[in-house]
């Protein structure tokens, strides 16, 4: 094998090695992520019910926070709404503005190769 051959032959292999070695590592994490979710969701769920039962818990003792709290939602989502509506502009001005980035988008995705 000419000198030129072998250089080639010698990147092709390394690239090779390299390139398998990476998807090996990341077979592995995704296995350890894979084995690891089960627990994890069980964790997230009983810390979930753990919090119902606290928030349950504090309704019963004090009947007037759960209608304090559903009306101060629904004036925090007023508020934000037009706070948005300030920032933004109206509704369909905000409409229109995600329609165009959208076609911008899909314009880019049928230029690419």
């Amino acid at each position: 094998m000419s000198a030129p051959q072998s250089i080639v032959q010698a990147a092709i292999n390394r690239l090779g090695a390299r390139l398998g070695s990476s998807l090996v590592e990341t077979a592995a994490a995704l296995a350890v992520l894979a084995q690891e979710a089960p627990e994890r969701l069980r964790q997230e769920w009983s810390l979930f019910l753990e919090e119902v039962e606290a928030e349950a818990e504090r309704l019963e003792t004090d009947p007037a926070a759960g209608s304090a709290s559903a009306s101060g939602v629904a004036s925090g989502a007023m508020d934000a709404q037009s706070v948005a509506t300030a920032a933004w502009g109206t509704p369909q001005e905000q409409i229109d503005a995600l329609r165009a980035q959208v076609a911008r988008l899909s314009r880019r995705l049928e230029d690419r190769p």
